[in-house]
C-alpha cells in the first residue's frame, strides 16, 4: 500500500487483535489484502488516492462491521483524508468520539432518514445543505452509522449523544446499487453511496464522482474475489479503474 493506513485500517487491526476467534466471512479461505480486504490478486490499493475536500466524516461502526470484506465505509476513508472511525459500544462510549463531536473545529451532522428524528432534533434537507454550509464557520463533520439497517437503527436509538445533532436527510429516487449486502428498504444505500450523496449536497460533485467510481471498482473487485468472474478476463476491472483515475484528473483541474 503506497498511502499510509487510515482510521478504518486502524480499527480493523484493533478489532482483529481483540477477537477470540477468526471472522469467518464468505470467501474466508481467500488470501486477502490486509488493507482493502479484497483478494490479493484484485487488490486496489495501488490505485487509491487522497482527494482534496472541505468536509470530514465520522464512521460509527457496529462491532464486527469493520471486519467484513463487504463493508463500504472503508472506501470513504480511502479517499477523504479527514475521516474518523470508532467502534460503537452500547454501554461505553469512546471518549475520543465524544470529544470529536464536541470539538470547536467541527459542526457535526448525523446522516439519517428524517422519519427517525427525535421530537427536538433539527432536520436539514439535502437541498438546504449547501446554503447552510456557506454560512458556517466550522468544518462540517458528517456522522454515518456503519452497519446493517437494523444495526444502524439500534445504534441511533441507544446513543443519546446522537439525538441532539442536526440530522441531514436524503430521499434518493433510485434504489441502491449496492449488490453485496442489499438493504431491505428502497432508500437504504451502502455507506459509501450515502457519503457520495453527502459530497454532492456539500457542493463537491467531483469528489462525489470519485467516490462513486471507487465504490463501483470495489463492487466489481469483490465479485471477482468471490470467484463469480473469470480471473482471465479483467477488462471490466481495468475499465472501472480507468474511470476512477479519470475522475481524479477532473478533480485536479
Amino acid at each position: 500500500m503506497t498511502l499510509p493506513p487510515h482510521a478504518v485500517h486502524q480499527r480493523y487491526q484493533y478489532r482483529k487483535a481483540i477477537s477470540t476467534r477468526p471472522y469467518n466471512a464468505r470467501g474466508k479461505n481467500l488470501e486477502r489484502c490486509e488493507a482493502c480486504l479484497l483478494a490479493q490478486r484484485y487488490c486496489t490499493c495501488d490505485t487509491r488516492a487522497l482527494l482534496q475536500s472541505k468536509v470530514s466524516f465520522l464512521l460509527v461502526m457496529y462491532d464486527d462491521e469493520v471486519l467484513k470484506p463487504s463493508n463500504s465505509g472503508r472506501l470513504i476513508a480511502d479517499l477523504i483524508p479527514d475521516t474518523h472511525a470508532y467502534i460503537w459500544d452500547r454501554t461505553r462510549t469512546n471518549r475520543k468520539l465524544l470529544a470529536l463531536l464536541d470539538s470547536s473545529e467541527y459542526q457535526p451532522y448525523l446522516v439519517f432518514p428524517s422519519e427517525y428524528a427525535m421530537p427536538s432534533q433539527a432536520v436539514v434537507p439535502d437541498v438546504a445543505l449547501k446554503t447552510r454550509l456557506a454560512s458556517e464557520t466550522k468544518r462540517p463533520l458528517f456522522v454515518l452509522l456503519d452497519g446493517s439497517w437494523r444495526e444502524a437503527i439500534k445504534m441511533f436509538n441507544k446513543s443519546d449523544y446522537l439525538h441532539h445533532l442536526p440530522m441531514l436527510s436524503f430521499a434518493p429516487d433510485a434504489a441502491a446499487r449496492y449488490g453485496l449486502r442489499k438493504g431491505s428498504r428502497d432508500f437504504q444505500l451502502g455507506t459509501a453511496e450515502v457519503a457520495s450523496l453527502v459530497l454532492s449536497a456539500a457542493a463537491e460533485p467531483e469528489n462525489a464522482a470519485s467516490l462513486s467510481a471507487w465504490f463501483s471498482l470495489f463492487i466489481e473487485s469483490s465479485l471477482y474475489s468471490r470467484s463469480r468472474k473469470s480471473p482471465k478476463d479483467l477488462a471490466s476491472l481495468d475499465s472501472l479503474k480507468a474511470a476512477f483515475l479519470k475522475t481524479l484528473k477532473l478533480t485536479l483541474k
